[in-house]
């Protein structure tokens, strides 16, 4: 049936503001400060974030200030793994309100809290995911478990996902989402497994943290695997299999511009997170970090988006 044209305006706006009010409600922290019609005319934006453990050795203050400057939109805040301060700082110094403070004195967003290590202590990581919702809200980055003989990988996913229960249910009642980071030689590791993984899990407050530089260890493909998380992808590394800087975006041989492409097709709301192991002074990681903004810039320029 026809409609005229007024009426299909008026539905077409009120569709507009209903949409605009559920991601407001489902994921306040990953709204960028500006809109994907502000920054490309309506093509899928670019939002990017990096980790604080790229500068352990400074408090986090610095960090954020350095992060900030170097033009990122948001930052992951780690927890004590290989020693850094960062998340037990702010747990026991400044709260969820100075967090906030600091955060929004340098105009940074809050992307996710890593807790690598906190994930091996019930009540430590309950108490990070509340600081996490207390501040505002966020995505808990954690692992999955050991490895598995791939004829049992169902039996141990359905089973894992099982136990996450809890930190999901307590994820949903302070604004957070998990996401779980595939690594080598774990439960979630291949293409299997994340689909597996994806096939298997009800929960919206739980997903995956993807990592291509396992997933380029493993030789396979990390735009299908893009392409496997679909929604559920919740946190997207900007990390490539090589060594030192040669990790980073720009730095080593993946053309970053593909995953950018599928990261798009999949929708991802989140933040591309500039990301390697290592450790670099100061003002010599931020002359890396600062590359590979450039870097994601062009190839979020030169991609497929939709």
């Amino acid at each position: 049936m026809h409609e005229n044209s007024a009426g299909t305006s008026r539905r077409n706006f009120l569709s507009t503001v209903a949409r605009g009010a559920a991601a407001a409600t489902a994921a306040p922290w990953l709204l960028s400060t500006r809109s994907a019609a502000e920054d490309e005319k309506g093509r899928w934006p670019l939002k990017l974030s990096t980790s604080s453990i790229h500068f352990i050795h400074r408090p986090i203050e610095e960090a954020c200030e350095r992060i900030a400057k170097l033009g990122f939109e948001a930052i992951d805040i780690w927890d004590s793994f290989q020693g850094c301060p960062h998340l037990g700082d702010v747990d026991k110094r400044l709260g969820a309100e100075g967090l906030k403070s600091l955060l929004d004195k340098h105009k940074l967003r809050l992307f996710a809290f890593s807790l690598y290590v906190a994930v091996n202590n019930a009540e430590e990581f309950s108490r990070h995911l509340e600081l996490l919702g207390n501040a505002g809200g966020g995505v808990a980055v954690r692992g999955s478990s050991g490895p598995c003989d791939p004829r049992e990988l169902k039996t141990k996913m359905k089973a894992f996902l099982e136990s996450l229960k809890p930190q999901a249910e307590l994820a949903g009642k302070n604004k957070c989402r998990i996401a779980v980071e595939n690594h080598g030689s774990a439960l979630l590791d291949s293409p299997d497994s994340l689909k597996a993984f994806v096939d298997m899990n009800t929960s919206p407050h739980l997903g995956i943290a993807l990592a291509p530089y396992h997933i380029q260890a493993g030789k396979w493909s990390v735009e299908e695997s893009i392409g496997v998380c679909g929604k559920q992808l919740f946190f997207f590394y900007a990390w490539q299999l090589a060594g030192g800087t040669a990790q980073l975006p720009g730095h080593g041989p993946a053309d970053f511009t593909p995953w950018i492409s599928a990261l798009a097709r999949a929708k991802y709301d989140g933040y591309i997170n500039a990301f390697m192991h290592g450790d670099l002074e100061p003002d010599d990681m931020a002359k890396a970090l600062a590359k590979s903004r450039e870097y994601l810039k062009g190839c979020h320029a030169k991609a497929a988006l939709k």
